[in-house]
C-alpha cells in the first residue's frame, strides 16, 4: 500500500553533432545517386545509403524514460518510439546526493564518470545531478526529473536530496 511509483519521458534535443551527421548522410546519398547514373553497375550503392539513412535517423530520435519504484531508478533509452535499451539502474542505497545542477554541495564530487540522460539543454530549469557509488567508484548522472520523481527520492533519503 505504501508503494511509490512514477515515470517520466524526457525528449533529447537534436544537437549540432546530430544535425551534422544527418547533413553528411543526405549529401553522401545524393552523391551516390549521381555515381549510380554514371556507373550503372553501382545501382545498389544508393539503395544501401537510403537504408542506412533511415536506420541512423531513427537512432537519433531519442527519449529517456525514468521509472522510479520504491527507491529504484531505472533509466531506459527509447529510440524512435520503437526500440528500448536499458541504460542504468540505481538504488537509493547507492546514492550519495541528488542536487540541482550547479549546487555547491556537488563541489566535493568533481571526479567520476558522467552519464547524460537529460534533454541536452544546458539551461533547462530542472536539471539535477544524481551522484552514486557502485563498486567503490563514484559516478554522476545528469537527469531532468519532475517534482514527483524528486519527491520520491526525498521520501526514501531526505538527507541525500537537495530540492529547489
Amino acid at each position: 500500500m505504501g508503494d511509490f511509483y512514477t515515470e517520466q519521458l524526457v525528449k533529447k534535443k537534436t544537437d549540432g553533432k546530430d544535425i551534422a551527421m544527418k547533413i553528411l548522410l543526405i549529401v553522401l546519398t545524393v552523391i551516390s545517386f549521381f555515381i549510380a547514373f554514371l556507373v550503372p553497375l553501382l545501382i545498389l550503392v544508393p539503395i544501401l545509403f537510403v537504408v542506412a539513412d533511415v536506420f541512423l535517423f531513427r537512432r537519433m530520435d531519442v527519449e529517456y524514460e525514468y521509472i522510479y519504484i520504491n527507491g529504484d531508478l531505472d533509466i531506459d533509452k527509447v529510440m524512435h518510439k520503437e526500440r528500448r535499451k536499458h541504460m542504468l539502474s540505481v538504488n537509493v542505497k547507492d546514492m550519495e546526493l541528488l542536487a540541482p545542477e550547479g549546487a555547491f554541495q556537488l563541489q566535493s564530487y568533481k571526479t567520476g564518470k558522467i552519464y547524460d540522460y537529460s534533454s541536452g539543454i544546458t539551461s533547462a530549469p530542472n536539471r539535477y545531478v544524481l551522484v552514486f557509488t557502485r563498486a567503490g567508484e563514484t559516478a554522476k548522472i545528469l537527469i531532468e526529473p519532475n517534482s514527483d520523481l524528486v519527491e520520491g527520492f526525498f521520501l526514501m533519503a531526505p538527507r541525500k536530496v537537495i530540492r529547489k
